[in-house]
């Protein structure tokens, strides 16, 4: 977990400072580079028909609603500082929270409603609402949690007949494919060092994911979840360090009362036995 949070960190900061290039070929780098790390893991016996799925229509809709996620979350990345968009990002379980009511027809009982009441609060500290300029890039991270919200519930009912490698082929490859139909807006030819950081935003969101499912796989889901929250303490540094951005008393308290609604959701669920992971990008 302390790897995968690493490494989705370094990735941010790369999304960051690639203000420069378009989205989509960022997007590009992404999904190309981040089938590489995807390839390793299939088996010898799926090396001819490692495509072949039973369930594409529920791939077509994981991978729509992580296509809006990435594309929200790399806008918001480059327009907002780094600790805001985290501190927003941590909301996703409030909203798998509503959706799961939806889509798996799973009661919530008082406690998580509370949690998701002191969830919104946290957000709406942070966003400060308005009509500035500024306030309307705030929608973009809450974009990501509604867009990372359906992806995990789709990769619940994906998980129960695929394995997690395919899901993150189709989604890697679908967003190879739609980054493509941004070239006319013009891409730009990267240097041989923006390259190489460029790639590391797929190679590193690859691993991130592989390193995060193994984790939830090999430890305790109730020791290695709470480590995630150290992608805050990552976000004010490099935010900092790279940009100078200071987070107001503001963010800081918002992020807290979204740091406090996300783990009552998650002992929750932990108490009803229901183990749920929620990963960034994939």
């Amino acid at each position: 977990m302390f790897l995968s949070i690493c490494a989705f960190s370094v990735m941010d900061l790369i999304v960051k400072w690639s203000e420069n290039y378009p989205v989509g070929e960022v997007l590009f780098f992404r999904g190309f580079c981040g089938m590489i790390t995807i390839f390793f893991l299939i088996p010898r016996e799926r090396y001819f028909n490692f495509y072949k799925t039973s369930r594409p229509f529920l791939h077509f809709k994981r991978c729509a609603a992580g296509l809006i996620a990435i594309v929200a979350i790399f806008i918001a990345l480059r327009k907002l500082p780094l600790a805001t968009v985290v501190s927003i990002s941590f909301a996703a379980p409030i909203f798998t929270t509503i959706m799961s009511i939806f889509f798996l027809s799973e009661k919530v009982g008082l406690y998580r409603w509370l949690a998701v009441v002191v969830g919104f609060l946290g957000i709406l500290i942070i966003s400060e609402p308005g009509y500035s300029l500024l306030n309307i890039y705030y929608i973009y991270p809450i974009i990501f949690c509604l867009g990372l919200s359906y992806v995990a519930i789709a990769i619940r009912q994906l998980s129960s007949t695929e394995p997690v490698w395919l899901i993150g082929l189709y989604f890697s490859f679908s967003i190879t494919i739609i980054s493509f139909f941004t070239l006319p807006q013009g891409w730009i030819l990267p240097n041989l060092k923006d390259f190489f950081l460029l790639s590391m935003v797929g190679i590193l969101g690859g691993l991130a994911n592989l390193w995060l499912t193994q984790s939830y796989k090999f430890s305790e889901v109730s020791l290695v979840t709470p480590l995630k929250y150290l992608a805050l303490v990552f976000a004010i540094f490099f935010g900092y360090i790279f940009w100078g951005e200071i987070p107001s008393n503001k963010t800081l308290m918002g992020a807290m009362l979204v740091i406090i609604s996300s783990v009552i959701i998650f002992r929750r669920e932990i108490y009803l036995k229901k183990q749920v992971s929620i990963a960034r990008h994939e």
